[in-house]
């Protein structure tokens, strides 16, 4: 059952966080810093001697996948180099190719392999992983390796994963981003969703209670918008138990009878329904924005006009107008969001969970 009193009592709160969830879910600004640091030591500039015929991200379980995708979707279309998504090292991978891969499964058998074929071809190898175990020493010499130094819940490494690829991606000069900058708003993101601060004014608790005891439909409003949906996703189930449905919202579209389902839910219609009839009756739709342009914001309110029960998660207008800056707040923000979900549930409080998220 959902005590959503819970999330205006800090002192009950911090009780139930036994485990420090939400102190460890607020440190994306901290992941991003100490990742950025490793990289300077590490020299990873070396990797814009020459551009890549291509970049391969492989993609293990865990944060890895969402991160893929939203770089995938920040560099776009015009990207001039490929930028292949892959579990396992494809066979062509050679010495004109980047390799990018993160794990926190440092006996993880199938990436050490795929590590150690690609040094073995040639390739350039960054791996975002922990310096010991086999994955580690499948790189050893030839891989660079940004190891973390903020200790969180694996669940909870999205900000080192993700600041390890972007960072790999400016020194290919695929990417441009400020390191202090993306800290800082990351930072400020964190305050706003202080434990301290009631729901009204705290953004993380405000999406967590929008969410409790609903199916969330996650549907970003464009690629870089539906990546952090997938995030969402990955978060809601890691922390609360929460299962959602993701998509770009033109693909949601076109799932006419969801979609249809979905322009009920919080309109006049409503009235009519039967109480005990749950079906469609537990759906939330949240359409994630990333908007930075007219053209985002006019995507936005043609979205509205068909869903006006629909709610919209953005960043804010304090957030500048950069799709990097605005994707790594929510993903940040729907992290808090889901943790606080998740101790308002009793989901984080099962048998086992301490060893768990902490592992």
């Amino acid at each position: 059952m959902l005590d959503d009193t819970l999330l205006d009592d800090p002192a009950r709160l911090a009780d139930t966080d036994s485990g420090g969830l939400l102190r460890l879910a607020a440190l994306s600004g901290a992941q991003v810093r100490a990742t950025a640091e490793t990289a300077a030591e590490i020299g990873l500039d070396d990797l814009a001697d020459d551009r890549p015929r291509a970049v391969v991200l492989l993609t293990r379980p865990g944060v890895a996948v969402s991160v893929a995708r939203l770089l995938v979707a920040l560099t776009g279309p015009r990207c001039p180099v490929p930028v292949v998504v892959a579990d396992e090292l494809p066979s062509w991978v050679g010495a004109l190719d980047v390799v990018f891969a993160h794990t926190d499964d440092v006996g993880d058998v199938t990436l050490a392999e795929s590590v150690a074929t690609a040094c073995r071809r040639g390739a350039s190898v960054v791996l975002a992983a922990p310096s010991d175990g086999p994955v580690a020493a499948a790189g050893a010499g030839r891989a660079k390796v940004l190891v973390p130094r903020v200790p969180v819940p694996p669940a909870l490494a999205f900000a080192y994963v993700f600041a390890a690829g972007i960072t790999t991606f400016r020194a290919l000069g695929l990417l441009d981003f400020d390191v202090e900058e993306l800290a800082d708003e990351l930072d400020k993101e964190a305050e706003r969703a202080h434990p301290g601060h009631e729901s009204l004014s705290n953004p993380a608790k405000s999406l967590a209670l929008r969410m409790a005891e609903h199916t969330p439909l996650l549907w970003g409003l464009g690629p870089v918008a539906a990546a952090v949906a997938g995030h969402a996703a990955f978060a809601l189930g890691a922390h609360a138990g929460v299962p959602g449905h993701v998509a770009e919202y033109r693909q949601a579209v076109a799932q006419r009878g969801l979609h249809r389902a979905a322009a009920s839910v919080g309109s006049e219609a409503d009235i009519f329904a039967d109480p005990d009839d749950e079906t469609g009756a537990a759906l939330r739709v949240l359409l994630i924005s990333t908007r930075h342009d007219e053209q985002g914001e006019v995507g936005e309110r043609s979205a509205l006009r068909d869903l006006p029960g629909a709610d919209v998660v953005a960043p804010g207008d304090s957030v500048r107008a950069d799709p990097l800056l605005r994707a790594a707040v929510l993903a940040a923000r729907f992290d808090l969001a889901a943790v606080y979900l998740g101790l308002a549930a009793g989901t984080l409080n099962g048998p086992g969970w301490p060893a768990l998220a902490m592992s």
